[in-house]
């Protein structure tokens, strides 16, 4: 589903141009123009923090796109120091530093946009910025607070239970988590704002400086409801909802549900406020641009590009010289261009930093790049992904950045060979614990995305913990699909006892699948190759499948290094695991040059 109101019949007929780029404050915005006959109300969304930031970004474009197809303009963007906004130097007291971000989105929607007034939607932690942004801002019409953190206290519980339950679920040792302050999903709350939030308490404030609010309550929670009936007791129009599908929406981004309900309801909330009077003037409006990001050795440029702007993403270019190839990484399943707690920003910096240029961008129907017309809505393992994979280096090819290598983790591992087979510009490929090299077409994504095995060995560490049998016996564990996954691997291990006996035989010896056919090929043509998994990856299975128990078959192929780092997870989430990867990128990007 592209959108449930007018973006999802505009959508069938044709691909949408992702929406604009700008830049301000030292961070990227997206503006949304009105398609429509603008109102005099526009949006601006605040969004939450951390993981769950990165699970709503595709529903916060389904919002916009439906917002723009009533006239009605809005700008969403990263907040100091996260996604693709520049480091904080300085992280001042508090939230201040975000709010101060948000203050200077909300000047620059109003010069983009020429309206008179807007409407805050937020999430999360948002809601607590909206508060504050309304005492300082003149015409805020309404905000929308979609479950909000009306305890500080409670929300910070709340993380870290939800981070662990991300650890456990990546596999991570409890040795490796990164239990600092307050992280999940390898993301930070700088300390400052993790002691401003534990003293929060919205059930305290005595006023609120709009006339309106929209607050959907998340099942399960009723402080979200408490918190909507102490709003009405300021004397302001307050209308509740369920937020039906937040669980689904925040679990994960990669088998997150958009909340089709509840968009509806923001979308009917906010156009009943912009049919209100107003004019919006077409004076004197401010053009969109989106210049360079400075940072320490590098500067970043958002763009739209691909037929019609239909992807979005941001080129990251040395200040100096260029001394490597460029590294196009690919995004992992439904995880933004950013990456899993960063990991993209970071790692496209530092290779700057060394020379090496970099894109990093959303696939469609990934983030904020809009689906493509006639593409399934499964996009992962799809030949629908080959084509942003062209067009991303076609955007290279015409700003003389070649050569080009791909680089991804996961289904981007995947995507990345894929795409080096078909592209002879792709001079090099890094995959990082790709699920597998070949996916079966008749197979459901979906069902393997929910229930992905995990290798027999962490199956095995897991049965001893005390923690997994309590879980286990308290019926918080699929006892089911993990013994059906276990029985997978054990009769896989079975099959590839058998043919190294039967290896022997010449038949059996010279069999040739798509992936070691695949592998030929990126051989005959000299494409730089590097594996890089995790110790105890599902992936290792099947790279196993294809060369062998311990990869003994990649001796026919001596120009693939194969990197095995000890005691990570799927997404490196250990500092060290990350460092081993970002030096074979930069290496690969160096030796590329030089050819």
């Amino acid at each position: 589903m592209a959108g449930w109101g007018a973006a999802e019949e505009q959508t069938k007929k044709q691909t949408r141009s992702a929406a604009t780029p700008v830049t301000f404050a030292g961070t990227v915005g997206l503006f949304a123009p009105a398609i429509a006959a603008p109102r005099s109300t526009a949006v601006l969304f605040l969004s939450p923090w951390g993981f769950e930031e990165m699970c709503i970004r595709k529903f916060w474009r389904i919002l916009a796109e439906d917002l723009a197809d009533l006239g009605i303009s809005s700008l969403r963007f990263d907040y100091a120091g996260t996604g693709d906004a520049l480091d904080a130097t300085d992280e001042g007291e508090g939230l201040m530093l975000w709010q101060e971000t948000a203050l200077a989105a909300a000047a620059k929607l109003k010069a983009l946009s020429g309206c008179e007034r807007l409407i805050l939607v937020s999430q999360g932690l948002g809601g607590t910025i909206a508060a504050a942004l309304a005492e300082r801002l003149p015409s805020v019409g309404g905000i929308a607070f979609l479950a909000p953190v009306v305890s500080g206290r409670s929300y910070l519980r709340e993380l870290a239970v939800w981070s662990k339950m991300i650890d456990e679920g990546m596999g991570l040792p409890e040795a490796q988590r990164q239990t600092e302050g307050v992280t999940v999903a390898s993301l930070r709350m700088p300390d400052s704002a993790a002691d401003a939030v534990r003293k929060l308490n919205l059930m305290t404030l005595d006023r609120l400086a709009v006339p309106n609010c929209l607050v959907l309550a998340r099942p399960g929670r009723p402080g979200d409801a408490d918190f909507a009936r102490h709003l009405e007791t300021l004397g302001l129009s307050v209308e509740q909802s369920a937020y039906d599908g937040y669980d689904d929406l925040v679990s994960n981004p990669t088998i997150a549900v958009m909340p089709a309900a509840a968009g509806r309801k923001i979308v009917a909330w906010v156009q009943s406020i912009a049919t209100q009077p107003g004019t919006a003037t077409s004076a004197g409006l401010a053009v969109p641009v989106a210049e360079s990001l400075i940072g320490e050795g590098f500067h970043e440029t958002p763009l739209r590009f691909g037929a019609g702007n239909r992807l979005f993403g941001i080129l990251c270019e040395p200040e100096g010289a260029r001394t490597g190839a460029t590294a196009l990484l690919l995004t992992t399943a439904y995880d933004r261009h950013a990456g899993w707690g960063r990991m993209s920003v970071s790692m496209a910096r530092a290779l700057a930093r060394d020379g090496i240029a970099s894109l990093r961008f959303d696939t469609a129907n990934v983030g904020d790049s809009p689906p493509l017309s006639g593409a399934p809505e499964q996009v992962l393992y799809s030949r629908e992904q080959h084509r942003d994979v062209a067009e991303a280096l076609d955007l290279l090819e015409r700003r003389d950045l070649l050569p080009a290598y791909v680089v991804g983790r996961c289904s981007g591992g995947y995507l990345a060979f894929q795409a080096a087979i078909c592209d002879a510009r792709c001079g090099g490929l890094i995959t990082v614990n790709p699920y597998s090299f070949h996916w079966d077409e008749n197979r459901s994504v979906d069902d393997a995305l929910r229930f992905a095995p995990r290798s027999l060995e962490t199956y095995g560490r897991k049965l001893v913990q005390m923690e997994t049998l309590r879980r286990l016996f308290g019926g918080q564990i699929d006892a089911k699909s993990a013994i059906c996954n276990m029985a997978t691997g054990l009769g896989r291990r079975a099959l590839r006892a058998s043919r190294r006996l039967l290896g022997a035989f010449p038949i059996f010896a010279a069999a040739q699948g798509p992936v070691l056919g695949g592998f030929r090929t990126l051989a005959r043509r000299g494409v730089d190759m590097s594996l890089i998994y995790s110790a105890h990856d599902i992936g290792l299975d099947h790279l196993h499948d294809q060369f062998g128990e311990n990869g003994a078959g990649l001796k026919h192929f001596p120009d693939i290094r194969l990197t095995i780092i000890p005691e990570a997870d799927h997404n490196l989430t250990p500092p060290y695991a990350r460092k081993v990867y970002l030096r074979e990128v930069r290496e690969m990007g160096l030796r590329l040059a030089n050819r």
